[in-house]
């Protein structure tokens, strides 16, 4: 078992490596903007979910190896924090917020995947739950800088925030929640069309009124809040 562990985890680094190398490299030969590159980075924490759920032969080696691979990243960017160019690098807009951030992913992950690969034994849940707030939260960033003209505000709401961001998070993760609901199957596709969309109106509110940077956590949680209990209930499967 702890040579299983060992293997997959290997994967996960090599992973992890091989996609902040190309991520980097891309920034430096296209001069990428600053914002393009946070989202690519972005993209490389989701795109690691797969290598969490497949890599692994059982639940809990996956949420252990998320738990260990924070872990073993924490002190390497305690350690980066030293040095000057570590912010612009990462594109650290304050400081902690790589490191308090890339905790909350991880968490989040081992939490997901306890849920509904260990409890329920659906991977594909996972990947709904995770990519409700993943890829819509990309979107959302994107858009709204560049499209953004009607601004949100209150005292709930963490400074300004676009209409056609939040408009552009609903889009997405309902697009990622449903493609993934028809490929997992199990369910007729009016059924994964209203799951999308109360995951994508969920995931795009609580992402609204997060405060502090931490919609990393609270929207996949949220979304998770709807995803799972309704298709436990349209499948007729008792919780």
């Amino acid at each position: 078992m702890i040579n299983i562990f060992l293997q997959g985890f290997a994967l996960l680094l090599i992973y992890f490596a091989a996609a902040a190398a190309l991520a980097l490299l891309a920034r430096k030969l296209m001069k990428m903007p600053r914002e393009i590159f946070r989202k690519a980075l972005h993209l490389v924490l989701l795109f690691s979910l797969p290598v969490f759920l497949y890599a692994f032969p059982a639940w809990h080696l996956s949420a252990l190896a998320a738990g260990l691979f924070a872990l073993t990243v924490l002190p390497i960017l305690s350690f980066g924090e030293r040095f000057d160019g570590y912010s612009e690098l990462l594109t650290q807009r304050k400081d902690g917020e790589i490191k308090r951030s890339l905790m909350l992913v991880f968490l989040m992950f081992a939490v997901i995947i306890s849920v509904c690969w260990g409890w329920l034994g659906d991977r594909m849940l996972a990947a709904a739950c995770v990519y409700a707030w993943g890829f819509g939260d990309g979107a959302a960033a994107l858009v709204g800088k560049r499209f953004g003209r009607h601004y949100l505000q209150g005292r709930m709401i963490e400074g300004r925030k676009s209409l056609e961001g939040t408009l552009a998070m609903f889009a997405v993760s309902f697009f990622a929640v449903f493609l993934i609901m028809v490929f997992r199957g199990g369910l007729p596709l009016k059924h994964c069309f209203a799951i999308a969309v109360i995951a994508a109106l969920v995931s795009a509110v609580v992402e609204l009124f997060t405060l502090g940077g931490y919609d990393t956590f609270t929207c996949p949680m949220a979304a998770a809040s709807v995803i799972i209990p309704l298709t436990l209930f349209l499948e007729g499967t008792p919780l």
